[in-house]
């Protein structure tokens, strides 16, 4: 079990949105700062862990790319976990998202509350 402060970074905006990169980057600056970071996208959210999807988005022109900032959550093995009911509204199936996402309900949410973690809603 982790010791690090915790953190979630709830992501609801998608491609069409600036505000998507805000959390993404906030996500990143956690994991500089040394916190234990996990993403629970919902709503347009979670059209950012399709495979391929984030491949040419960016953004905002101050931040690195959306994709470098979606490898750089996975590659320190974050949590990255998706709505259910919300990637299925879209028609995604688990073969539709990128292999390290979780496919978890709101209890997984709740879960890491309980552990202590702040949440960040973008």
């Amino acid at each position: 079990m982790s010791t690090k402060k915790k953190v979630v970074i709830i992501i609801t905006k998608g491609m069409d949105d600036e505000r998507a990169s805000v959390g993404w980057s906030i996500a990143n600056g956690g994991i500089k700062t040394g916190l234990d970071v996990s993403v629970f996208l919902v709503s347009s959210g979670v059209d950012w862990v399709r495979k391929g999807a984030a491949t040419f988005a960016h953004l905002n022109p101050k931040d690195p790319t959306m994709k470098e900032m979606i490898d750089n959550i996975v590659n320190n093995k974050c949590r990255i976990m998706v709505c259910p009911p919300c990637s299925a509204v879209r028609g995604y199936t688990e073969e539709d998202l990128m292999d390290e996402i979780e496919l978890v309900g709101s209890t997984a949410l709740h879960q890491l509350i309980l552990e202590g973690a702040e949440t960040i809603s973008i």
